[in-house]
């Protein structure tokens, strides 16, 4: 039989409560929405010169969203360290891995934002653009989670 949440909801409650603190911190000290689809755009304004690069929105933001994304990987390492837990635990084939990387950036580019930006600031502001796109995102994720099984895919 299927459960839920064989493990109980604790972490769960505690890593949204932390992703929620996390949020509202940056929004305060920055006063920029937290999301993580800008930062390859402006950390390339480190070093590309192309006017794409060099828009203030993404060389006004670089350096905090390097430190956004350093404490993502060394949050991941830190409990990973701490709980003594597998470095990497999918079994999913690095092509997989890679093919499915490059369809989450189109999906950025193409939707305006990623599930951090909509899902979690968006949706907390009952912006309507960040509502249809995480009932989007949801509706796709089911959909081809579906047909990958029904393909006999798998992992």
């Amino acid at each position: 039989m299927f459960e839920l949440f064989p493990n109980g909801v604790a972490h769960y409650a505690l890593g949204g409560v932390l992703i929620g603190l996390g949020t509202v911190l940056i929004y305060l000290g920055t006063g920029i929405i937290a999301g993580a689809s800008t930062f390859l755009e402006s950390t390339w304004s480190y070093v590309s010169d192309r006017s794409r690069f060099q828009q203030y929105r993404f060389t006004s933001s670089r350096d905090w969203r390097v430190v956004f994304t350093l404490g993502i990987v060394l949050g991941a390492a830190g409990y990973t360290v701490a709980t003594g837990a597998d470095w990497f635990t999918t079994q999913v084939a690095p092509w997989r891995l890679l093919l499915g990387g490059f369809l989450v950036g189109i999906g950025t580019r193409v939707g305006k934002g990623c599930t951090s930006g909509h899902g979690v600031c968006g949706v907390g502001s009952l912006s309507e653009t960040s509502l249809i796109n995480v009932a989007t995102f949801v509706i796709v994720a089911i959909g081809t989670a579906n047909l990958i099984a029904a393909m006999g895919w798998g992992i």
